[in-house]
């Protein structure tokens, strides 16, 4: 590199974010993802022994999947190209892909090809990467915040091994905060910043796990806290918040956030936690959640996981969709925060849901019964000479209002009442009406 070369370059170094100069540049200095680079963990043995296949890299924004992906590029000696499939289309693939062939032609390096954002390829697109991966033309990896098994090309996700990013957590992201303090060729160690603990602490617990939102924000921090003619850049707990402003909440209500956190809070919420299921609740609503979708997961759950366990819970759960219809947001969050409680603390039985899966399983799997003689319908003419209707024995006339006669036409029970709330009041009425269905009553 001659020495023109070498001063550009220390120059649009300069003017990169310290988010993107604090990269890591080997495998050592990266932080995080231990459950797959740990020692002897599968992608580090991968790498180390250079047997590195098509990946697919998928978790959400600032976990690094875009520096990992530099990163083994240089561990296995590999050219480096990269595209971003919401800037390229299949010209350009196909421009990368023939220059991967024609390197490989002539003895030169393999390339590890980068696609971030790959679902985002259409399905046309994602097939014309198959034949040069399977071939071993390139080595991909292709990243997405998006659930690869859904968003992504089903031939391709078999061709590539799935690894899943996870946020980072809190040490790591202090870590990262005060390496880029103490840095003085790439971050800002030339800089004499003070920064009280619970300002980086606070920071690495509102950043979500977002590297390189935490370092966008440290960078903002101590821009907005120097002082003139003070040598000493303090940041302390306020002059961070400052910095970070008002939180966005991450939240795509169509993608991975919109299913997870529904069914966060339906776990929930039939786990009988209120405080977690309020929790999630809030995380949708901040997010910009759908409110109908809410109160449709809802009254499923009223019906699911309740049942007659509380027969108020489904009255209950229409009501509050019909008040969140009438009367909307902001207000409406009192009554889901209401429901969402209720539902929660309600005793839970999903003996409904057993059952009916079980009938129709039945009725899918098993032989049609026929309806019986006398529970068939009798209001037309023909039907006394049919026999429609003969035998039948009017429940009302009997003093418990049952009659011992048969419905089915073969012994069955499909609905058990659990012990639990209305349905042990149930149950016990149930023993005694099948006792006298069978004629032991």
């Amino acid at each position: 590199m001659s020495l023109f070369e070498a001063a550009e370059k220390k120059s649009l170094d300069a003017a990169k974010p310290l988010a993107a100069r604090m990269r890591p540049q080997n495998l050592d200095q990266f932080i995080g993802q231990q459950q797959f680079l740990g020692e002897g963990k599968l992608l580090r043995k991968l790498v180390d022994a250079d047997r590195l296949g098509s990946v697919i890299f998928f978790g959400p924004p600032g976990t690094g999947k875009t520096t990992l992906a530099r990163i083994v590029a240089g561990e296995t000696k590999r050219r480096f190209a990269q595209l971003s499939a919401i800037m390229h289309g299949v010209k350009d693939l196909r421009q990368v892909l023939q220059k991967a062939r024609d390197e490989l032609a002539s003895g030169g390096q393999g390339t590890l090809l980068f696609i971030d954002e790959i679902h985002r390829f259409n399905k046309a697109q994602q097939d014309a990467l198959l034949a040069d991966v399977e071939d071993g033309v390139v080595t991909l990896i292709g990243a997405t915040t998006s659930n690869p098994f859904f968003a992504v090309n089903g031939a391709l996700v078999s061709r590539s091994q799935v690894f899943q990013f996870e946020p980072l957590n809190e040490d790591d992201i202090t870590t990262l905060l005060y390496r880029a303090i103490n840095d003085a060729e790439r971050g800002l160690g030339t800089q004499n910043i003070q920064i009280d603990d619970s300002a980086a602490s606070h920071l690495a617990k509102i950043c979500d796990g977002d590297a390189r939102k935490a370092l966008s924000v440290l960078e903002t921090a101590v821009i907005a806290a120097k002082q003139p003619n003070e040598d000493a850049i303090r940041i302390d707990l306020d002059a961070m918040k400052m910095a970070i402003g008002r939180r966005a909440v991450q939240y795509d209500p169509t993608g991975d956030e919109h299913y997870d956190c529904a069914s966060a809070l339906i776990k929930s919420i039939r786990g009988s936690d209120p405080d977690a299921g309020l929790y999630w609740l809030a995380r949708m609503l901040e997010g910009g959640e759908d409110i109908r979708f809410i109160c449709r997961r809802l009254i499923i759950l009223a019906s699911e996981d309740i049942g007659n366990a509380d027969p108020q819970a489904l009255p209950l759960t229409v009501a509050c969709s019909q008040a969140c219809e009438q009367i909307g947001l902001p207000e409406c969050q009192f009554t889901l925060s209401q429901t969402v409680a209720y539902l929660a603390c309600a005793p839970k039985s999903n003996a409904a849901t057993v059952a009916i899966n079980s009938a129709r399983k039945d009725v899918r799997d098993d032989r049609i019964l026929p309806v019986p003689r006398h529970l068939r319908d009798s209001h037309f003419a023909a039907a006394s000479e049919l026999g429609h209707g003969d035998g039948y024995q009017y429940s009302h006339n009997e003093a418990d209002g049952v009659s011992a006669q048969d419905y089915l036409g073969i012994e069955k029970e499909y609905y058990q009442p659990v012990d639990r709330g209305f349905e042990t009041e149930l149950r016990t009425r149930l023993i005694s009406i099948r006792s006298k269905l069978k004629g032991e009553g």
